[in-house]
């Protein structure tokens, strides 16, 4: 398979990054870098579907993740995985034995040692430009769970299933492989049911996910569901809203910098400072645009809320209410030209995951979450038609129509970064709305 073969073969059978907010990754194969990344840094606590992915499919992972880096011309693969998952680790090295064109990068237990630009700085020292693409630095990244939707499509299967774990307060946490488009109620039950009334289901980590219902539905880049107390400080945290906090802010924020200090972007460089941020904002100040305007470096990575403030408060959700409004106006950024050097103190500032763990009081929910890989069954799913960055896909079937597993419900839009959506189960399609396809058994 060529180049582009292999950039079609992702569109087709609608392979996005499974996490964060699902980049197409036929957009981001790129036959210039030298280097492809393989990111099983998996840094959120309570996260460990990579790790166990690993685990049961090392082979097909390595064996995968080299096609790739041979297709586009790459010289060599590296594997950021943490030291701490040792399992993980010893089925890769069975795997890669002596190979000079697969290594393995051993990652500390620190948060967020997943961020995209952070894990291209441990494992090769490229710094990349505020701004800027991995491609930028010659550079390819993909996580676990992308290389393993590759593998499958290679032989004939599309992106119908996701890994997701369910944990916190159920009865039984386990790792499924959930048909795209079943109900989060459905997968708390299996997990043994939830432990306690009326929780609140936080959707992916407990630093960058989000609030959602059981009602909602399991997309590609759904990684955890996560039940907890709705008085948790996690949950409310999750609640708080940009004008509160910025009310908070103008009363309680000391101008300590432990913010800045502590911030992974502005550890490597960028011009990212949420203290001087917090100090035109709660001074309402208008002149001083320039932290306003380097929100856009932010990562939301939630380090300097949840870590790093003495004051409780969130810098990282004003310096998101800011960049969204900023890009909502249609304010065109102006490129950064400054230097970029990282900051010789970075090894020192890390936040070790144990910690943070306690911090969010996380402790009594950090228990093994075993992997299931069986499929489950589903009697109905609501398939999104637009899982990932770019365009929905363009529904091709018809209500009362007949699909099977696997079948194209959902074309990519030519015009836009998209990618093909699959029927999940075998059943018939009941509704078709503007958002998603409905199929039932």
């Amino acid at each position: 398979m060529d180049f582009d073969g292999l950039k079609q073969l992702m569109r087709d059978n609608g392979i996005v990054g499974c996490g964060g907010a699902g980049f197409p990754s036929y957009a981001k194969l790129n036959d210039k870098a030298d280097t492809l990344i393989i990111n099983c840094a998996e840094c959120e606590p309570l996260l460990r579907l990579h790790r166990q992915l690993i685990e049961v499919r090392a082979k097909e992972i390595v064996e995968t993740a080299s096609f790739i880096a041979k297709t586009i011309g790459a010289k060599e693969v590296v594997i950021g995985i943490k030291a701490a998952y040792k399992k993980a680790v010893a089925a890769l090295r069975n795997q890669i034995g002596d190979s000079n064109f697969v290594r393995i990068h051993l990652l500390p237990e620190v948060y967020p040692a997943g961020d995209e630009l952070v894990l291209i700085y441990e494992t090769t020292k490229r710094v990349i430009r505020p701004g800027q693409l991995p491609a930028s630095v010659n550079v390819l990244v993909y996580n676990v769970e992308t290389i393993y939707n590759v593998y499958r499509a290679l032989h004939g299967h599309p992106v119908t299933h996701k890994f997701v774990t369910v944990t916190g307060e159920v009865n039984q946490p386990e790792t499924f492989y959930a048909p795209i488009g079943s109900k989060i109620f459905g997968l708390v039950k299996r997990s043994g049911g939830q432990k306690i009334d009326d929780p609140a289901f936080l959707i992916g980590g407990p630093m960058m996910g989000f609030l959602g219902s059981d009602q909602d539905v399991v997309t590609k880049t759904t990684n955890a569901i996560i039940v907890l107390p709705k008085d948790h400080p996690v949950v409310l945290r999750k609640k708080m809203k940009p004008r509160i906090d910025l009310k908070r802010a103008m009363a309680a924020c000391s101008q300590c910098s432990y913010c800045t200090d502590m911030c992974p972007r502005h550890m490597l460089g960028h011009p990212i400072d949420p203290a001087a941020f917090m100090r035109v904002v709660s001074n309402q100040d208008a002149h001083n645009v320039g932290p306003y305007l380097n929100a856009r470096y932010c990562s939301s990575c939630g380090v300097c809320e949840a870590y790093a403030c003495h004051q409780g408060l969130s810098p990282r959700i004003l310096l998101g209410f800011v960049k969204n409004n900023i890009r909502a106006s249609g304010i065109k950024y102006p490129d950064y030209d400054g230097p970029v050097v990282p900051d010789e103190e970075m090894d020192f500032r890390r936040v070790p995951l144990k910690r943070l763990v306690a911090r969010l009081d996380l402790e009594k929910y950090a228990d093994p979450a075993p992997i299931y890989e069986e499929p489950i069954n589903a009697k109905e799913v609501d398939i999104k038609l637009l899982q990932h960055v770019g365009k929905k896909a363009i529904p091709v079937v018809k209500i009362n129509d007949h699909v099977k597993e696997g079948d194209i419900i959902a074309h990519y839009d030519d015009t836009s970064l998209s990618v093909n959506i699959h029927a999940s189960i075998d059943g018939t399609v009941s509704e078709i709305t503007s958002t998603y396809i409905r199929i039932r058994k």
